[in-house]
């Protein structure tokens, strides 16, 4: 595809300052841009990029003009900007529709004519696939499970019976949808598996990552509500909730009956705990143990930042020693309050 940057500037909300008719055919870094490619500068560290670049233009925040050396597309959110300027130059993969030989579909199954059925897919029975949706090469689309209009299950994905999956969705290849949670009773030295009897319903324009797991609920659904987006190899145990437009990044684990508010971010490798609630609109930073409820939105961290291993051993070594500092520091203000009562008193400023 090819457009002039006036056209792109529409598609994208920006204002050009620039040559309206110079045509460009995609988007590149600021290091590897040609005259045919816009490009974007959004991170501050990358400035020193811009002054050299070869770009047809740079899509930028307003305060980034005077360093631009080529045409600018002005934009309030450069990255935002360019996501829409990106997806321009990227369109969608072409539908197809049917269902290939090799594929597997029940009798008792409903496909859309509309939607495609790949290589080596299997569609159980009283499982439903809308119209424009994709199953992909491998996938399993269990027993009674729904597929919603133009989702894409790109491959070897597994929708566990019951799953319910919503409206332009994607879900890349290994994400496996409603396998058991992890619920076991103690008897004595042996564990019982508790069923889990609930399902997961998924919303509409959810994206979830690579090797995502998400389980299904012991009683109730696990819910994903719409506009979520899930990285990769992510663990969603039975019964979360997350709210809907909450973006979850790579590793992060979420044990079972967690409840996460709307518009949230959390980052990579966060784990958090179960049976408690994230308010919306919290940021959690990467790496952070959520052990407690989160009930006014904020920003949140915890863990202990990389260090020189020399320093970490020594800080390590004395984190034992906290607690017996902590009560000793405790004692020595109980006696220092208790001398300067005492000194008041001898001196009558006590009274």
């Amino acid at each position: 595809m090819e457009l002039s940057l006036a056209e792109l500037a529409a598609r994208i909300g920006a204002r050009l300052e620039g040559d309206p008719a110079a045509r460009v055919r995609g988007v590149a870094p600021l290091d590897r841009a040609t005259p045919e490619t816009v490009s974007f500068l959004a991170n501050p560290r990358y400035r020193r990029l811009l002054g050299a670049t070869r770009a047809a233009a740079v899509i930028l925040a307003a305060s980034e003009r005077g360093a631009c050396p080529v045409a600018a597309l002005v934009a309030d959110d450069p990255y935002l900007a360019f996501a829409r300027a990106a997806a321009v130059f990227a369109p969608p993969a072409p539908r197809r529709r049917g269902v290939h030989p090799r594929a597997v579909v029940d009798p008792d199954a409903e496909v859309d004519f509309e939607a495609w059925v790949g290589p080596g897919a299997v569609v159980e029975a009283g499982a439903r696939v809308a119209a424009g949706a994709w199953i992909g090469p491998g996938c399993v689309v269990g027993e009674g499970a729904r597929v919603g209009e133009g989702t894409r299950l790109v491959a070897n994905v597994t929708l566990a019976p019951g799953v319910v999956v919503g409206r332009r969705c994607l879900l890349h290849p290994g994400v496996v949808v409603g396998s058991d949670g992890f619920g076991f009773a103690r008897d004595g030295e042996r564990w019982v598996k508790v069923p889990q009897i609930g399902g997961v319903r998924i919303g509409d324009e959810v994206e979830i990552g690579a090797n995502t797991t998400i389980d299904r609920g012991v009683l109730d659904d696990t819910v994903i509500e719409d506009g979520v987006k899930l990285d990769n190899q992510i663990q969603v145990a039975h019964n979360v909730r997350i709210g809907a437009h909450t973006a979850i990044a790579g590793c992060a684990g979420i044990a079972g009956s967690a409840r996460i508010g709307r518009g949230c971010m959390i980052g990579g490798g966060a784990g958090i705990a179960g049976h408690l609630e994230i308010a919306d609109g919290t940021v959690v930073t990467a790496m952070s143990l959520v052990s407690h409820p989160i009930r006014e939105p904020g920003v949140y961290s915890s863990g202990v930042p990389l260090q020189p291993n020399r320093q970490w051993r020594r800080n390590a070594a004395r984190f034992a020693e906290l607690d017996r500092l902590a009560r000793r520091l405790r004692r020595l203000e109980r006696a220092l309050a208790e001398r300067g009562k005492e000194e008041g008193d001898a001196t009558g400023e006590g009274g």
